[in-house]
């Protein structure tokens, strides 16, 4: 352990000496593929380069997200999926006057967001609030690590991506509040939402938003992710599918959980996880239906697979977990 420590400390000094002499460079990424459900590729740093990129992070993050509007809820804190489906209802309730008027939904997405970030944009953009050389050389250091042809990309997985992923499209943001006017629009990452009585005005908007993207910052809307909903046939945003007066999981999400603690469950029989294991990820998605109208699968959950583990512990604590 004292060895460890040691090493930290080495590791901790040259870091700092690189970056004073400026040699510092962050090294190659780590590329691999996660399912969240989708395929996502992934590309990791090093201990050494996440340790700064983190420090980075904290430094930066109150400075820009003094700057973003309130209904962003991506990557900041105090925000999130769950917050931003309830802003969604708050927003459904005012547009429809208490739902007494009809409800539209334009749901838009950006096409291969983090792959069309331009480096020489968002650099411009970081500058506006950063005036330190030093910082400026360091940040373009990171950005400048990982780049997919024509100065583009930002790296999935690492924390600075986050922030930069923000700060790049707070211009949208702002652009939709303060001169689109759009004041029930809400953004997930490249993920938005804009609520309207009209139909048409959204359906007008979304070659203006698309001008706006491709003028500022070199982005398109998915041909195929840009939709118009009613909020009587449900708006799915962020997981769930929120209605007038109820927001439910959405079906494939229930599927994908039905599915998973199936497979688990056979993991349990089979002795391949400890009990403790199998209750933790019963929890987590008990946990996500309990931010929705979710109380048939719940039963489901809690009659199918968490009445059932106690006939399991003796078969299975008798085989013994394979791992845990």
């Amino acid at each position: 352990m004292v060895g460890f420590y040691f090493d930290l400390e080495d590791n901790l000094l040259d870091l700092r000496a690189s970056l004073m002499d400026k040699s510092y460079a962050p090294a190659p990424y780590a590329f691999f593929y996660v399912r969240d459900p989708k395929l996502r590729p992934i590309h990791k740093a090093t201990v050494c380069d996440r340790v700064l990129f983190q420090a980075v992070f904290r430094v930066l993050y109150p400075l820009f997200d003094r700057h973003f509007i309130f209904d962003s809820y991506s990557c900041r804190f105090e925000k999130g999926t769950h917050a931003g489906v309830r802003r969604l209802c708050e927003f459904a309730a005012k547009v429809s006057e208490n739902y007494h008027r009809p409800v539209y939904a334009l749901k838009c997405d950006v096409q291969k967001f983090f792959y069309n970030i331009d480096h020489r944009i968002l650099l411009r953009l970081l500058k506006r609030e950063i005036t330190d050389e030093n910082v400026i050389w360091l940040l373009e250091k990171i950005v400048g690590s990982f780049n997919v042809g024509d100065s583009k990309g930002l790296p999935l997985g690492n924390v600075t991506s986050q922030l930069f992923a923000n700060v790049y499209l707070n211009e949208l943001d702002q652009f939709v509040k303060h001169i689109l006017k759009g004041k029930f629009y809400l953004r997930y990452c490249d993920d938005f939402i804009i609520l309207n009585n009209d139909a048409e005005y959204l359906v007008e908007v979304v070659p203006v938003i698309q001008k706006f993207l491709d003028e500022n910052l070199k982005l398109n809307l998915h041909p195929r992710k840009v939709e118009i909903c009613k909020l009587s046939q449900g708006i799915d945003f962020l997981g769930y599918v929120s209605f007038s007066r109820h927001t439910v999981l959405r079906t494939k999400t229930k599927q994908r959980m039905l599915k998973k603690m199936s497979y688990k469950r056979s993991q349990l029989i089979a002795g391949e996880i400890k009990k403790e294991k199998f209750n933790q990820v019963l929890q987590s998605y008990l946990g996500v239906l309990g931010h929705c109208d979710g109380y048939n699968l719940e039963n489901v959950l809690k009659n199918s697979f968490q009445n059932q583990t106690s006939s399991y512990k003796d078969e299975a604590g008798r085989r013994g977990p394979r791992e845990s």
